[in-house]
Order: C-alpha cells, then sequence, then structure tokens
C-alpha cells in the first residue's frame, strides 16, 4: 500500500494514499482498534447537511469566500450521495464527545475538496469546521439523523403495518372467537375486535414517537465548545438551522439554550423510550399471533399463517412462526438498546455530554431494527394470515366462561358451580345448570348467545 505525509498539532504521521482522510483519522484509527462497530452511515451523511448548511452561513455571514463554500458544498453532496463510503472508518468505541469522526468528516471535505480545486484551497479546521466545534456538531448530527430515520423510515413502516390490520379487520367482522385473560379461557369477543388492539398500539406508539421529534427538532449547532458560542458570528445558529431545514426538508430550530443542548441527551432518551413502547407493543402482537396460529394440531390453531420455509432439520412438514420470532427479537434487542441510550443520556458531565457515538448508534439500530422487521412481518407473515373460523366458532362454543351470560340470571356462585360441574363432568352449560336446577331449558334457550355477547 502507498502512503502519503500528513501533519497535525501531534505531528507527522503516515496515511494510506488513496484515502481522503488526514492526521487525526488516521491517529483515531490506530488508537481504538475497538470491535467492529463503525460510525453509523446515518451519522456520516448527517454531518454532510450540517457541514453543508455551516458552510452556507458562513457564507451568507460573510466569513466563508464563494469558492471554499462551492467546495464544501459539492463534497458534502458526495457524502449524502454515498459516494465517499470507504473514507469514513472510524470506530463507535472512541472519543466520547464523536471529535474524531467530526475531524475525519473535515479533513474528506478538505482534502476532496483541494483535489477537485487542484489546489491547497481548504482547510479542515480553518474552514469546514468554521464557527462549529465538535461538541456542537456531534449532537446536532445525532438529532438530524433521528428526525430523518424516524420520519423517513420508521413512520412510513408503522402505516403500512397499520394499513394491513385495518384490512384484516374489514376482512373479519362479526367472527366470534373466545376471548382469553390470563392465558385462560375469557368471555366472547370477535376477530376484528381483538385484531383492532393490535392496530390501537401501532396507532399509540407512532403518537408518541411523533410526539418525540419535537425536542430532536432543537439543535445544538452554534453552541460551538461549552455553550457560549465563542467563535461563532452572531446570527450563526440560527441560519445554520434554516440552512439545515431547508437541505433536509424537515423542520428544524436552533436550540434556546446551548449549555442544555450540548451536555443533555433528554431528548434522544424520551424519543428512545418512544421507540422501547413500540417494541413492547410488537412483542405483544407477535407473541399473540403466534399463540394463535399454534398448532397445528396441538395448539389453538385459531388462525393460519403464512408457511415461508422448513422448520426443522429432524422433523419433516414442521413449518415454524419465524417472522413473530424474528420481530420479538428485534424487540428485545431495542429494549436493550434503550439501557444503554438511558444510561448514555445519564453521563453528561459539566458542559458536556462525552457518551454521544454509544448513545446515536444504540438509537439508529433500534430505528432499523424496528422499520425493517416491520416490515418483514408485514410482508411476509400479517398480509397472509386468515382466520380458522370453524376452530374459533368450536372453541367459542365450548368455553366454560360463556357461563357469564347466564350469571346475571342464576347469580355469581350458582354459574360458578355450573362452570365447575360442566368441566368436571365434562357436560354442557346447559346440561350443568339445569341439572344443578338452577335454570329450565327453555329459559336459558332464551338468554344464551355466544354471538350476542360481544
Amino acid at each position: 500500500m502507498n502512503y502519503r505525509t500528513e501533519r497535525d498539532s501531534m505531528g507527522e504521521i503516515q496515511v494510506p494514499a488513496d484515502r481522503y482522510w488526514g492526521a487525526q483519522t488516521q491517529r483515531s484509527l490506530e488508537n481504538f482498534k475497538i470491535g467492529t462497530e463503525k460510525m453509523p452511515v446515518e451519522i456520516i451523511k448527517a454531518f454532510a447537511v450540517l457541514k453543508k448548511a455551516a458552510a452556507l452561513a458562513n457564507l451568507h455571514l460573510g466569513k466563508l469566500d464563494d469558492e471554499r463554500c462551492a467546495l464544501i458544498t459539492q463534497v458534502c453532496d458526495e457524502i449524502a450521495e454515498g459516494r465517499l463510503e470507504g473514507h469514513f472508518p472510524l470506530a463507535v468505541w472512541q472519543t466520547g464527545s464523536g471529535t474524531q469522526s467530526n475531524m475525519n468528516v473535515n479533513e474528506v471535505i478538505a482534502n476532496r475538496g483541494n483535489e477537485l480545486c487542484g489546489k491547497k484551497l481548504l482547510h479542515p479546521n480553518d474552514d469546514v469546521n468554521r464557527s462549529q466545534s465538535s461538541n456542537d456538531t456531534f449532537p446536532t448530527a445525532m438529532h438530524i439523523a433521528a428526525v430523518v430515520e424516524i420520519e423517513e423510515l420508521l413512520l412510513p413502516s408503522i402505516e403500512r403495518l397499520t394499513a394491513e390490520f385495518k384490512r384484516l379487520e374489514e376482512e373479519n367482522k362479526g367472527v366470534v372467537k373466545s376471548g382469553r385473560t390470563h392465558l385462560q379461557d375469557a368471555t366472547p369477543i370477535t376477530f376484528s375486535q381483538e385484531i383492532s388492539g393490535w392496530r390501537g398500539m401501532l396507532e399509540n406508539a407512532q403518537t408518541m414517537i411523533t410526539a418525540s421529534l419535537s425536542p430532536l427538532r432543537e439543535l445544538a449547532l452554534g453552541g460551538t465548545a461549552v455553550g457560549t458560542g465563542l467563535n461563532a458570528p452572531k446570527g450563526f445558529a440560527e441560519e445554520s438551522a434554516r440552512q439545515v431545514s431547508l437541505l433536509t426538508g424537515k423542520a428544524f430550530v436552533t436550540a434556546p439554550n446551548k449549555f442544555h443542548a450540548l451536555t443533555s441527551k433528554d431528548a434522544l432518551a424520551f424519543s428512545h423510550g418512544a421507540l422501547k413502547a413500540l417494541a413492547a407493543n410488537l412483542m405483544k402482537i407477535a407473541n399473540d399471533i403466534r399463540w394463535l396460529a399454534s398448532g397445528p394440531r396441538c395448539g389453538l390453531g385459531e388462525i393460519f399463517i403464512p408457511e415461508n420455509e422448513p422448520g426443522s432439520s429432524i422433523m419433516p412438514g414442521k413449518v415454524n412462526p419465524t417472522q413473530c420470532e424474528a420481530v420479538t427479537m428485534v424487540a428485545v434487542q431495542v429494549m436493550a438498546n434503550d439501557v444503554a441510550v438511558g444510561m448514555s443520556a445519564s453521563q453528561g458531565n459539566f458542559q458536556l455530554n462525552v457518551f454521544m457515538p454509544v448513545c446515536i448508534t444504540n438509537f439508529l439500530q433500534s430505528v432499523r431494527l424496528l422499520a425493517d422487521g416491520m416490515e418483514s412481518f408485514r410482508v411476509h407473515c400479517v398480509s397472509g394470515i386468515t382466520a380458522n373460523r370453524e376452530r374459533m366458532a368450536h372453541n367459542l362454543h365450548n368455553s366454560l366462561m360463556l357461563v357469564t351470560a347466564i350469571s346475571p340470571i342464576i347469580g355469581y356462585d350458582n354459574a360458578a358451580k355450573t362452570a365447575k360441574t360442566a368441566y368436571n363432568e365434562n357436560i354442557s352449560l346447559k346440561e350443568a345448570a339445569v341439572k344443578l336446577g338452577f335454570i329450565t331449558p327453555e329459559r336459558f334457550d332464551e338468554v344464551f348467545h355466544p354471538e350476542e355477547m360481544v
């Protein structure tokens, strides 16, 4: 491999000749050989947005000339388009402020820009990082990435799965089945009512996630090192936020209190709490579906789900609820990520939080997993759910909890005796109630209508 010599305040260092990064990136690459997790691509793309916004703001405020601004914006566009993917090699496990990734972006933009113009025009600190600090750019990139990924990836996935459940509701109106509480038989419901509960969970989670976006729209950019805005011109914070909004097509504002914006990650913790709520709901929905589909002969068997692949290497013909299992594993990971996000958010010391890379890595993984998991679940499972109406009717009419229909007539205690007698003697509720002398056959037929109990 060929190398070139790069210099920074600590001296000279050898850098691969075919890479645009500089000395600070190389030092980080050599000093933090930890794990395989690299800085998320969503953060790199968010940095491209904020660096372009900062250049445009500096141009607007007379702090950067047209040529330098044009070069910076051109390279930022290349980064945003994924054309420079191999030039951002740094590990998540680096400085907790994300300083080295900020400098990685600065160096790539400067070196690529200088290559484009054929001269040494851009400096990573003086030009690309002008009016900024790692301490305000990294939290800004975190918020930009979080909002973009939630709005463009997660919310559409929720909406598509919700629409699928709405379709299932319509298909199954009037199909009455046994309800269950505590994993025990309960009074009847319609299958569409059961599905509406699943739909409602998604809609409620979407409402909470959407509400959590508001604090994430506040950007730290303009606070510089400790929140005072040192070395940033007046109006930079507001103008850079305006530019970020224009570039992303999403509403962002400058954070009103930069001291809070630099040291607190409460907005991410709050938003991830809503992601955890979605994960909890998906866990329940997927568990319900695999319970209802259990069998095919020795389980509940009240619904059919798609058979996508063989389920066993030893049991021929076995098919498993694999999509449900994938979604529940996603839910477990998101719940675990919530611990990491919460712990990270608690680690602000004085004017800075230094757990930012691990915080945003877990946050973005949760968004990706939830969005991808719901999409796979929708396409390969939910879209193919059909009701086993015969099995539902059989279970309904054999449920002892239908005795609730005659409880107001014969009383709670007598109804309980009726249910226990029917169970112990393996006879119907009608036979038990009549045998015990609690009701006449005619009166039982008059009041006992399971399909009307919903």
